[in-house]
């Protein structure tokens, strides 16, 4: 069987994002959206996901954007403008090494997530702003944490390079990235926490035009597929992406051609909750 997730990530940055995932899921083929706890529109989605009963799960947000903890409680995390900090490598690794770093990391790791239960939401998945839950240490706190708020699905982006290139032969790929998303997939199976058999989104990120999502649902696989996209109804707003061709993709998630071959494919779409395998109970997950 041919099950989907299509997922918009950063609802909540602006309005315009906002004003795009309630028309995709109304009109469009959008399953679920990924909430930035912190960011400037995020109360407005909330209003939102409530009134469409859409599915949501948190986006966690530790890198390029404002936390939830003042500055002062997460120094080492922050820039002196108290937003985080954007040099990966370096804050990866000084989280993997240094206690107080994972301390700051753990403190505002759970304050998502207490903000997301604030919101009354139930939680649908979780995922992280660039990916950053690929990293050891932060996946482990995820695990550990979100444990307490209902955690049991999340995204591994391991995405089938073969598939992208029966579409654009020349699509390239990342063996760093997956090399770490097949041990994270490990990972998330030895927890009990579910996550999709494939994921679409990261080589064609901020451009996922209606041509491509429509090459991809013509060859969906059997199993499920997570297909990200990040739409929005203006190519500028707050926290917008340089070079991100946001109104595209909201074309591709409204396009009726898009939504027939979804149909003539009998593609089964819904939200992480809706492929949840039985329950499983949590394992107890180490910091490192």
């Amino acid at each position: 069987m041919k099950q989907l997730i299509v997922t918009a990530d950063d609802f909540g940055a602006a309005r315009e994002v906002n004003d795009a995932v309630e028309r995709a899921y109304e009109d469009g083929i959008l399953t679920a959206a990924s909430l930035m706890v912190a960011a400037p529109a995020a109360a407005d989605a909330v209003t939102r996901a409530k009134a469409l009963s859409l599915p949501v799960g948190l986006h966690l947000v530790l890198v390029e954007g404002r936390p939830v903890l003042p500055a002062a409680a997460i120094p080492d995390l922050v820039d002196a403008d108290g937003f985080f900090r954007t040099d990966m490598v370096l804050a990866g690794a000084a989280m993997f090494f240094l206690p107080k770093m994972r301390r700051q990391l753990a403190a505002e790791i759970e304050a998502q997530f207490k903000a997301f239960a604030a919101t009354g939401l139930p939680l649908d998945h979780v995922n992280a702003h660039k990916h950053f839950h690929l990293h050891p240490t932060i996946a482990a706190l995820t695990l550990r944490i979100g444990r307490r708020f209902g955690l049991n699905a999340m995204r591994v982006p391991y995405e089938p390079a073969g598939m992208l290139r029966q579409i654009e032969p020349k699509t390239g790929r990342s063996i760093v990235v997956e090399t770490w998303a097949r041990r994270l997939r490990k990972r998330l199976a030895a927890a009990g926490v579910f996550s999709p058999d494939r994921v679409f989104g990261l080589a064609w990120s901020g451009a996922m035009t209606p041509a491509r999502l429509q090459g991809l649902l013509r060859q969906l696989p059997d199993g499920v597929t997570e297909i990200y996209l990040h739409p929005a109804t203006a190519a500028e707003f707050s926290l917008a992406a340089p070079g991100y061709q946001y109104k595209a993709e909201l074309t591709a998630l409204v396009s009726q051609e898009v939504i027939d071959i979804a149909k003539k494919n009998k593609i089964q779409r819904g939200a992480f909750r809706d492929f949840l395998p039985p329950a499983k109970n949590l394992k107890v997950i180490t910091a490192h």
